[in-house]
């Protein structure tokens, strides 16, 4: 199938170049406008109790979640004086009636909640119209955020809004930076590793329309779906990272064919049959991992997926067309502007460094394993005491004004924080639970370990909210347990009780990731499983892949919890050591358990293909890993310079991701496939190509085999018997 597609991409060259030049183009000028259609919400469960206890509140009571809160500071006497709260009230009586909804302040209302002991700072909170809407919430508050200061009086803004506007305004500012770094020290590189700037380019071109494809799909989702800001970041890196990574393995394997003396339509038909093939099966299993976070109700990790999955598709299926096409019109000018010490070199594919490498490992197989399991093993044992917190203004610098800002409030004024629990009591037979039962409920609820404080939070139709006050981080395990023991109370007579706020919702969206999470590994597993077998023929070496990405996994993200959460060198990444954000972590383990396997597929693509040529399995290690070792290290080196750019961000979770992507390839393209994989190839011996009669037809049927026989050879070759 492969071969006769590239075939037919050939003799179509002119008119598959085109195609897709201008649909890439074209989605590029259509996506170029996504950023304004990104939210920076998605990261609860919309069903969860949380959501629903926020969504009944604000039903009966109007919103009351301020998503603007401005700090005050008086720069003389007390927030009291006259003059003061003139000034205060003139400047917030300003604010345009379309973008803000609601203002409640100290100077309007006279709340001693909305001012310190002191009475040296006073609050505004400022509810914004269209809230539950997260891309017209940041559309209001940058109407607004000029209007809030007042000549001559200090002022800090804080909240939701801030908060989400300046992460969405940073994840900007770092894609642009990213790209503008890693794009060309990418071009170098390749020009060094390819020896040549014509055959360097295209695994370039190749990433820059699919980056532009995916901009225009996630442009389109943003008019059905959320779409969260995240995405584009996800969609830049995977887009450009594995457009890089198939580029640079079909350009490899089209200069062989050529080097061997095949014309340029045969030399392209057996790239596509061979590299394209395996490309194919690579891409569909980083697509089926990253398709899993779709299972999981929040919009955040399927809106990232959304990102993921259109970026991986699209330089899939530009690799498997426009990539064949310019071959096939450039040929051995594929070699052009060459580096002058690399001009008359033959691209026979092999590395004798790596030839003898394999070699080494395979002499004394059980000294390269054992020591490297301890040494992953032990890298992973911190994850076993990972901790799961959320998006915070935390992720943000420490010098951030809206970080800063945040942080007075949510410390000195809690109420204003929204840190506690909103617990909503509806009446079930429509009508509003007694004043006599309220009373004893809150007087239970009082009582509850970890509560502070019980105030009312208003009252309307069947409804009746309170607000409990909670001690300590309200994302630690006091204020968790408070939530579940008032979850636990028995409810009033007639009475349905809801709790929300900060730590129910979190407790909420991570119970529902452990609830999706099974099925999400069930799912990329088995697909694994399923196509790997279909590529190779064999049910032990998928089965191996799997493990192998596993505990590469493990020990990618016990280093992430002994830095980010732990704080070991946390200084020197400038990040503020605290849980990790669950939705993050599981983004993070679908993206590197499909570039593990990716790698995995790449060198036993080869292993099998020498496999099917008579070769013994030391030969099949050997010349696997002396064909693709290369390949693969060049690959993860790239990867790491376009995921690199990201470990500076300035947004701590852009900062994890891009840490953790590094850890994780250079782990995984050095240790776990240059090393611990060949190791195990030879220890399994014949075991390696087992497969039961029945099925190992059915993959020969379904025409799966790897690449094409060397003349003279026979695909139907039995492989040694076991044992």
């Amino acid at each position: 199938m492969f071969a006769k597609w590239g075939s037919l991409v050939h003799r179509q060259r002119w008119l598959v170049l085109v195609t897709v030049l201008v649909l890439a183009v074209l989605g590029g000028v259509f996506g170029s406008g996504v950023f304004g259609h990104l939210g920076q919400g998605g990261y609860e469960d919309p069903n969860s109790e949380a959501v629903r206890a926020s969504d009944t509140a604000d039903a009966h009571l109007g919103r009351q979640t301020g998503d603007v809160v401005v700090v005050y500071t008086a720069p003389s006497g007390t927030v009291d004086d006259p003059a003061l709260a003139k000034k205060i009230n003139d400047r917030l009586n300003t604010l345009p009636a379309d973008a803000v909804s609601r203002v409640v302040s100290y100077w309007n209302s006279g709340s001693p909640q909305l001012t310190d002991a002191d009475k040296h700072r006073g609050l505004a909170v400022i509810t914004l119209a269209d809230g539950n809407d997260s891309n017209k919430l940041i559309s209001n508050y940058e109407k607004i955020k000029d209007d809030l200061a007042v000549d001559g009086v200090p002022t800090q803004v804080g909240g939701v809004a801030p908060l989400s506007s300046t992460i969405n305004e940073m994840s900007r500012t770092d894609l642009v930076r990213a790209e503008a770094i890693s794009l060309p020290v990418t071009l170098v590189l390749l020009v060094v590793i390819f020896g040549g700037l014509v055959a360097a380019s295209l695994p370039v071109l190749v990433g820059g329309l699919a980056i532009l494809g995916s901009l225009g799909v996630l442009r389109l989702l943003t008019d059905f779906v959320d779409v969260n800001s995240f995405a584009v970041n996800v969609a830049t890196l995977l887009g450009l990272g594995m457009a890089i990574d198939y580029g640079l393995f079909t350009v490899n394997r089209f200069r062989e064919e050529m080097a061997e003396g095949r014309s340029v339509p045969d030399a392209v038909r057996r790239t596509v049959a061979s590299a394209g093939r395996t490309v194919a099966f690579s891409a569909s299993l980083l697509i089926i991992a990253l398709a899993g976070l779709l299972l999981f109700p929040q919009s955040f990790l399927r809106s990232v997926g959304y990102g993921g999955v259109a970026a991986v598709s699209i330089a899939m299926l530009v690799s498997l067309t426009l990539l064949p096409a310019l071959l096939g019109l450039l040929g051995k000018r594929v070699d052009s502007l060459g580096l002058p010490w690399r001009r008359n070199r033959v691209h026979t594919g092999e590395a004798r460094g790596y030839r003898r490498l394999a070699d080494a490992v395979m002499r004394r197989p059980v000294l390269v394993a054992l020591p490297i399991f301890a040494l992953l093993l032990t890298l992973g044992a911190p994850f076993l005491s990972v901790k799961f917190g959320e998006v915070t203004e935390k992720v943000l610098p420490t010098d951030n004004t809206v970080r800063q800002a945040t942080e007075v409030i949510n410390h000195d004024f809690p109420v204003a924080g929204n840190d506690g629990a909103q617990v909503v009591l509806r009446g079930t037979g429509g009508a509003q639970p007694g004043q006599e039962a309220v009373q004893r409920y809150a007087a239970e609820l009082q009582k509850v370990p970890g509560v502070t404080e019980v105030q009312p939070g208003g009252a309307g139709g069947d409804v009746v909210v309170l607000k409990a006050a909670l001690a300590g981080d309200p994302l630690g395990s006091g204020a968790k347990d408070a939530v579940t023991a008032i979850r636990d109370l028995p409810a009033p007579p007639d009475t349905e009780v809801m709790v929300g706020g900060l730590t129910a919702r979190l407790g909420d969206s991570l119970a529902a990731i452990g609830d999706r999470l099974p099925l999400m590994i069930g799912l990329i597993v088995v697909a694994t499983l399923v196509l790997m077998f279909l590529a190779f023929g064999s049910l032990v070496l998928p089965v191996k892949a799997v493990l192998m990405s596993a505990l590469s996994l493990s020990a990618t993200f016990g280093a992430l919890v002994w830095v980010f959460q732990e704080g070991h060198g946390a200084s020197w990444l400038h990040v503020t050591p605290g849980p990790l954000e669950a939705g993050i972590v599981v983004l993070m383990a679908a993206v590197v358990f499909g570039l593990s396997t990716d790698y995995e597929v790449f060198l036993l693509s080869r292993m099998v293909e020498a496999r099917s040529r008579g070769g013994s399995t030391e030969d099949a290690v050997r010349t696997g890993l002396g064909r693709t070792g290369r390949v693969i290290t060049a690959a993860a080196l790239l990867l790491i310079v376009v995921t690199g750019a990201f470990a500076f961000s300035e947004i701590s979770m852009m900062r994890f991701v891009g840490v953790g992507m590094i850890l994780a390839l250079a782990l995984d393209a050095t240790v776990v496939r240059m090393l611990l994989v060949p190791a195990l190839v030879k220890l399994l011996g014949p075991a390696n190509w087992w497969v039961p009669g029945p099925l190992r037809r059915l993959q020969q049927r379904l025409s799966l085999h790897e690449g094409e026989p060397a003349e003279g050879t026979s695909r139907d070759r039995e492989p040694e018997p076991v044992g």
